[in-house]
């Protein structure tokens, strides 16, 4: 699906039945605190869930199964989660694509099973949405979508600190997720969130998405608006977003367009769509000048690295996950212990 297939359709009707939460955009944006939002109101997490860490400790709240098939997916075009061309959307052979949408399928079923409200947070789906959608139409499901709006500066600082990313790297990266997030939700309920504002005041920002989505977040009721509370404490605000863009050379003036039209929308004032097409006409102008001079075997050892890096921090949380599993398991024989012993302390009572 392009950008021109869908933006002069209206979002349809969304009748009772089943209804998945897609929060989109830019990794270190403000999707884990939109998706713990979510979480709380109604929507249900997915069954393995990735733990948080010392960048997130909060959680990060995405699928981390899905998250290594869309890692997949990527490499398989040639791309990766940090690639700043990673829109427009790649397709495959169509044959491949099929393979591709039956494994997603089925990998959403295993993690969501019958639950009427799934809530899907993985970043990498926004650049991969085309072919999501056709999972969630081949297992009708419809979609309702947020997208957080965090300044690309604030972004840029979050992944200096975890990925030493320099910040014309990752304002760039932003820049063509927030592009996917848009040109592959036009014809859907969506609604824009400012990350500031969410954590200034999310009662206000939760109007606006159930406007936006023509429909109330299902089960927001007063016991879960006091955990929000307490979920969306100011200290979730860990980099300001300082500085003008524009002192980034052509990659901060391109995000700089692609935030104004953002931070409109997230005042429910967007300007002109023109401003995004230019954007993306610009972003498919530097990939094909940049192309020829990345070589393949270039481009193969930084998909490579980007994998080594995903598949360690996957390994952190299976060893997570075994600790947990391990310290489950002692205190099931300890427990059996002291059952076993009581036991024994009866049974010689009465003999």
């Amino acid at each position: 699906m392009t950008p021109t297939e869908t933006q002069d359709r209206k979002p349809p009707e969304i009748p009772d039945g089943r209804v998945a939460y897609l929060v989109l955009g830019m990794h270190r944006s403000g999707t884990s605190a939109i998706t713990q939002l979510l979480s709380l109101a109604g929507p249900e997490l997915p069954a393995n869930v990735m733990p948080g860490d010392e960048y997130n400790q909060k959680g990060y709240f995405e699928p981390w199964k899905v998250a290594l098939l869309n890692d997949e997916r990527l490499r398989a075009a040639g791309s990766a989660w940090d690639d700043a061309f990673a829109y427009p959307f790649r397709p495959l052979a169509p044959a491949d694509d099929e393979a591709w949408i039956e494994r997603a399928s089925a990998l959403f079923q295993e993690e969501y099973g019958g639950v009427r409200w799934p809530l899907l947070k993985d970043p990498r789906v926004t650049v991969l949405l085309p072919l999501w959608r056709q999972v969630f139409d081949r297992l009708s499901v419809r979609a309702r979508c947020v997208i957080p709006v965090r300044h690309p500066l604030a972004v840029a600082g979050s992944l200096s600190r975890r990925d030493r990313f320099p910040p014309e790297k990752s304002v760039l990266i932003w820049t063509a997720y927030m592009l996917a997030a848009e040109a592959y939700t036009r014809d859907l309920h969506r609604a824009f969130v400012g990350y500031d504002a969410l954590l200034a005041d999310w009662r206000g920002e939760v109007s606006r998405i159930e406007a936006a989505h023509a429909a109330s977040l299902p089960r927001l009721t007063a016991a879960a608006a006091r955990k929000i509370d307490k979920a969306l404490s100011p200290d979730l605000r860990h980099n300001a977003g300082e500085g003008d863009l524009r002192d980034l050379g052509w990659a901060g003036a391109l995000a700089a367009d692609v935030l104004e039209w953002f931070e409109g929308a997230a005042h429910d004032e967007p300007p002109s769509r023109r401003l995004l097409d230019e954007a993306a006409a610009e972003l498919a102008r530097r990939a094909a000048d940049m192309a020829p001079l990345v070589s393949p075997v270039a481009r193969d050892l930084d998909v490579a690295r980007t994998g080594a890096l995903e598949a360690g921090r996957r390994i952190e949380i299976l060893e997570g996950e075994l600790q947990t599993e391990h310290l489950l398991l002692e205190g099931y024989r300890k427990a059996l212990f002291e059952l076993e012993a009581q036991l024994d302390t009866m049974l010689a009572e009465e003999t």
